[in-house]
């Protein structure tokens, strides 16, 4: 699978653009804001119907402009197969494929799986736990549908009992026969979520030690752990915290307090571990990710690499170039600010490259 072209309208600070790509490396090089990371977002945006950077999808439409569209070609198991997605103000999102529009954007997730690694990607190691909660369920989404449409429903779910318990606090009565039919679908829901997350980090965890120890020749102990209400008597919780629900006006247990620890010679790695050390179980994180992915879909996610170049040492980067020598990966988007750094490490490399140049919101095929 691989994506063949793009053809972008008045998206981000592309007001028009069009271009065919590589099977194999394509190199966004330009200066630093000229727009190299927004083509990355409207590649990661076909595949997951969603920014990578922002939060809202009006967000992407060019500043006084009524729409966004993108329109991309994907062969995929030899045959042609066309997206588009677009929003217009005002009007709900759209998301076709083949011309058939889904009656649901999120039924898309999965279909053209893509890996993305980013500046920004240290925030899973040391944000918030609703960070890695997004980090593991993009994953579990791109090769689990009924996951993805599970989560949707848990995460509707909890806004709904959110309300309702406002509205206990504000009128002072609660209604207990009610808020039990809640949750028993937070139960039975959040339970589905929890076997499937329990399951993934069991296989997951060995792909991401496998891939930190070659990427660092080191023979630190990492571990990926994960903790969760359901792995105690979720029900017993739900009843001993009512009180506290009420009170905070919101739901203090279940799934979506889950979090995951990132873990070196059994330290939290976010506390006691280097910036190399940082960068290499974050590296492997998503390495991880583009094998379970392959494994779990059959086919190699396209994988995009932001402006990685400027954030990693030799040794990551000489690793990395050996993985896309190997041929490890299938297609890849590199951006870079140096044009020169990439002529170097991809010198000798065999693969067909094209190489793009970005100014200031436009694109012209990069002469050599």
């Amino acid at each position: 699978m691989h994506l063949q072209t793009i053809r972008l309208t008045n998206f981000k600070n592309y007001e028009s653009a069009q271009l065919d790509f590589s099977a194999q490396i394509n190199c966004f090089l330009g200066n630093n804001g000229s727009g190299k990371t927004n083509l990355l977002d409207a590649i990661y945006y076909l595949s997951l119907t969603k920014s990578s950077t922002s939060s809202q999808d009006a967000q992407c439409i060019l500043h006084n402009q009524p729409l966004f569209a993108i329109k991309g070609e994907f062969l995929k198991n030899n045959k042609k197969r066309e997206v588009i997605c677009g929003l217009q103000i005002g009007k709900k999102k759209l998301v076709k494929l083949d011309q058939k529009p889904y009656k649901k954007a999120s039924e898309h997730v999965g279909k053209f799986p893509v890996v993305l690694i980013a500046p920004n990607d240290t925030d899973v190691i040391r944000g918030a736990s609703d960070q890695r909660r997004k980090f593991f369920d993009a994953i579990i989404s791109q090769v689990d549908q009924h996951y993805l449409q599970t989560l949707i429903q848990y995460n509707h779910l909890i806004k709904q009992r959110n309300s309702l318990l406002k509205r206990f606090a504000e009128s002072g009565k609660s209604d207990l026969e009610l808020l039990e039919s809640f949750n028993r679908q937070l139960l039975d829901l959040g339970n589905q979520i929890f076997e499937k997350r329990n399951a993934f980090i069991h296989e997951f965890k060995e792909l991401v030690t496998r891939h930190y120890q070659n990427l660092t020749n080191s023979a630190e102990v990492i571990e990926l752990n994960y903790q969760s209400h359901f792995q105690q008597n979720a029900e017993v919780l739900l009843s001993e915290n009512l009180q506290k629900d009420i009170i905070l006006k919101r739901s203090n247990v279940g799934i979506h307090k889950d979090d995951f620890h990132f873990v070196m010679n059994g330290e939290p790695i976010r506390k006691f571990g280097s910036q190399g050390q940082q960068k290499s179980y974050l590296i492997a994180l998503k390495l991880a990710h583009f094998e379970f992915t392959e494994r779990e879909s059959g086919m190699k996610p396209v994988l995009l690499l932001d402006d990685i170049f400027d954030k990693l040492d030799d040794l990551r980067i000489n690793k990395l170039m050996e993985m896309v020598a190997s041929d490890a990966f299938g297609q890849i988007f590199i951006t870079d600010a140096r044009p020169e750094r990439t002529m170097d490490l991809l010198a000798n490399d065999s693969h067909e490259v094209a190489l793009f140049e970005v100014q200031a919101g436009q694109v012209e095929t990069w002469t050599t």
